[in-house]
């Protein structure tokens, strides 16, 4: 079999790249996914009720890019949503990212921004340049609000100490004295009207793209003849793990179903100090699906290994170090692009890998253009 593209994975960066060469550049496309669906980490599917559940765990997307939004918008409407989650710890709920409700509970008491500023400056431990995500934490909140709420989450989460862990993990989580209490702060939060799974087949239905599903890319390889390279797996798998295996973080869930419209407050309870799972997630709150039943998923981080499913590569010094090897090996093979969150080894989020694509689907344009002219 001879295509233009061979393009490994039928996620985000997959499809983003499969659907702009198809559609811009006539290109042939071949995309091979392990899995028996597209959509990669974000496959939505519903369930026995009809829920509509993120089957891998919640993918909220946000983002700050026009440009992302509109390219995604030609697939999919989108249902506005703000999500929001509650911590539990201490028998109650908390507000969380910690902001000026969070504050007044801590209190006991109305409380006003200028307040909470002040406490801060003196909870803080200060750090100018935080190395790790218990510096991070600490330099922003202090002691106290790290043990409450970060460092055993973080643990389970990860398996290993926030100190451990590069500034950028826990970092991601704002913290704000005033009364916003949004989970994120990205100007367009939404989620796709129809769900993520349809926005997928939309990029993918196209004359030039040939979609495979349960199709291993090593048994593949040799059975198709490509003039360039999709690559959105593990990096270290495809080079047949030559200098050893990099650290993941792999994820098990467990779901129940209840016969009322909701059983949690908000989307998304987390549970830092209690309990071996990480959160419980109650999507219905943000697909906003109107049906007498809900569905909850229980969390469980666990140690990746191989054959199984890896979900985060673990941003740590060591792991950045091993990497930097297969990095090199990758910037070397000139017919194959790395792309996503597992071909490059970062914690991205969605639009960061479909701004990823895009990039890259510029550097296959200006190629193949080179090569025909």
């Amino acid at each position: 079999m001879k295509v233009d593209l061979l393009i490994v994975g039928a996620g985000f960066a997959g499809a983003v790249l499969a659907e702009r060469c198809a559609s811009q550049l006539g290109l042939e496309c071949l995309v091979l996914d392990r899995r028996h669906h597209i959509g990669g980490n974000s496959y939505d599917a519903p369930d026995e009720s009809g829920i509509l559940l993120h089957v891998y765990g919640p993918h909220y997307f946000r983002s700050n890019s026009p440009k992302i939004i509109d390219y995604l918008g030609q697939f999919t409407e989108w249902h506005p949503v703000e999500y929001k989650i509650l911590s539990w710890t201490d028998g109650r709920y908390w507000q969380f990212p910690i902001n000026l409700n969070t504050f007044e509970q801590l209190l006991g008491r109305a409380s006003t921004s200028e307040e909470m500023e002040r406490t801060l400056a003196e909870w803080r431990e200060p750090c100018p340049s935080p190395r790790n995500s218990e510096e991070v934490i600490v330099s922003q909140v202090g002691r106290q609000l790290y043990d409450k709420f970060f460092r055993n989450y973080t643990r389970k989460q990860w398996g290993r100490d926030p100190a451990e862990l590069d500034a950028s993990v826990c970092g991601r989580i704002p913290v704000r004295t005033n009364r916003d209490d949004r989970y994120l702060s990205e100007s367009f939060q939404a989620l796709p009207k129809q769900g993520y799974t349809a926005m997928f087949e939309r990029m993918l239905h196209h004359q030039k793209i040939r979609v495979e599903l349960g199709a291993d890319f090593r048994q593949w390889r040799d059975k198709v003849e490509w003039r360039h390279l999709v690559y959105t797996g593990m990096v270290d798998e495809y080079f047949d793990h030559c200098y050893g295996d990099l650290p993941y973080r792999s994820l098990r869930f467990e779901r129940e179903s209840f016969q009322q419209e909701f059983v949690q407050p908000v989307m998304q309870v987390n549970y830092p100090n209690d309990h071996d799972y990480t959160r419980i997630v109650e999507i219905k709150h943000a697909t906003g699906q109107k049906l007498p039943t809900t569905t909850t998923v229980r969390e469980y981080p666990a140690p990746y290994e191989r054959g199984g499913e890896a979900y985060y590569p673990i941003p740590a010094p060591a792991a950045q170090e091993l990497y930097s090897k297969y990095a090199a090996l990758a910037e070397a093979c000139g017919d194959v692009s790395f792309v996503g969150r597992l071909a490059t080894y970062r914690y991205y989020n969605m639009d960061q890998v479909v701004g990823m694509a895009l990039v890259e689907f510029e550097k296959i344009a200006a190629k193949f253009s080179s090569k025909s002219s």
